[in-house]
């Protein structure tokens, strides 16, 4: 449930609505917004008397959340949650899109740091990179680990740019997060529960990638994890479902984007590139997308894709990348934003 609190109320109101929950054993959290304030409450409500709290001062009334995840919900909070990533604290679920590019797997410094300037250059504003690489094949190439850590953290050093980077154990948490500013949750792990709530305490924000056969419920619930654990600052990003289709390495359902943006204020980025497996159908894509109302994009972007260590198939290079950008930006303009 929802307790929702009257305009001007004050610091001591809003803590005694606290107090009051907790007593009740129910787990509360505070959304502040323009307006007023609300104490949105988690917990088996079966012995709350809820005439005690809505009777509270400055209490306006409570509401019953009826979606199944609680803290995602539109009916928690209706405007969009901003996210601050990087140095440069760029706000994704802004009026601004943001795009994040860079290569499937960090394979060397000299790589990493040529395209991270060619990725700023373009008007990116976070470097992807996979330092810890979860590979279908034991044999394939499986990242370059805490060097490849120390890679993405002297290109930020040097651009200014977001990291964003992939953790695929509990082992690695702490350590990601020492060296990236968005730590990201991968299709295989999205159902990870262990991991989605050890990302509660991570103290960084989390990009969770949709599953490859997930429905939007569980993947919000997916995300309610991290939130009820603690870190409320979720980046969801579609990257295309399972399907019979073999034209595609996974069907890009841009619907996804719309029906997200009804039902949760978090932030929603679409990734073109394991969306759809082929370099030349990301920038059509990157386009629809925009266009579907995402917040953001992650491309994959190498020099070489054709020397790619991993998924050089559907990577773009920086050139296209370049010449993307100022379409993306008129489509952006076009919907009242910006990129």
């Amino acid at each position: 449930m929802i307790v929702v609190m009257k305009p001007g109320a004050s610091e001591d109101q809003v803590q005694h609505v606290i107090d009051l929950v907790r007593e009740y054993g129910l787990k509360d959290h505070v959304i502040r917004g323009t307006d007023r304030t609300v104490v949105a409450c988690i917990g088996d409500k079966r012995m709350v008397d809820k005439g005690a709290i809505e009777n509270a001062p400055m209490v306006e009334r409570i509401v019953p959340i009826l979606a199944p995840y609680k803290m995602a919900s539109t009916e928690v909070k209706k405007t969009k949650t901003r996210i601050e990533i990087g140095p440069e604290r760029f706000p994704i679920g802004g009026p601004k899109v943001g795009v994040i590019a860079g290569p499937c797997a960090v394979e060397s410094e000299e790589q990493i740091l040529r395209i991270a300037d060619a990725v700023k250059s373009a008007g990116a504003v976070a470097l992807r990179g996979g330092a810890y690489k979860p590979r279908t094949s034991p044999y394939a190439f499986q990242g370059l680990r805490e060097d490849g850590l120390k890679i993405l953290a002297k290109a930020r050093e040097q651009t200014g740019l977001a990291v964003v980077t992939e953790v695929i154990s509990l082992e690695h948490v702490e350590r990601v997060a020492e060296y990236a500013d968005v730590l990201q949750i991968g299709a295989r792990n999205m159902q990870h529960y262990p991991l989605l709530e050890a990302m509660g305490s991570a103290g960084k924000p989390v990009l969770l990638k949709r599953g490859m056969s997930a429905t939007l419920d569980e993947w919000l619930l997916a995300a309610e994890y991290v939130i009820n654990a603690g870190n409320p600052n979720v980046i969801l990003c579609e990257r295309g479902i399972r399907t019979y289709e073999d034209h595609v390495r996974n069907t890009l359902p841009l619907a996804s984007v719309p029906a997200l943006n009804s039902m949760t204020h978090l932030p929603v980025i679409v990734d073109p590139s394991h969306g759809t497996g082929h370099a030349y159908m990301v920038p059509p894509m990157c386009r629809a997308a925009i266009a579907a109302g995402a917040d953001g994009l992650i491309l994959e972007c190498h020099n070489d894709p054709e020397h790619a260590m991993s998924d050089g198939a559907q990577s773009i290079t920086p050139a296209a990348l370049t010449d993307l950008m100022p379409v993306l930006r008129r489509i952006a303009q076009a919907l009242g934003r910006d990129a």
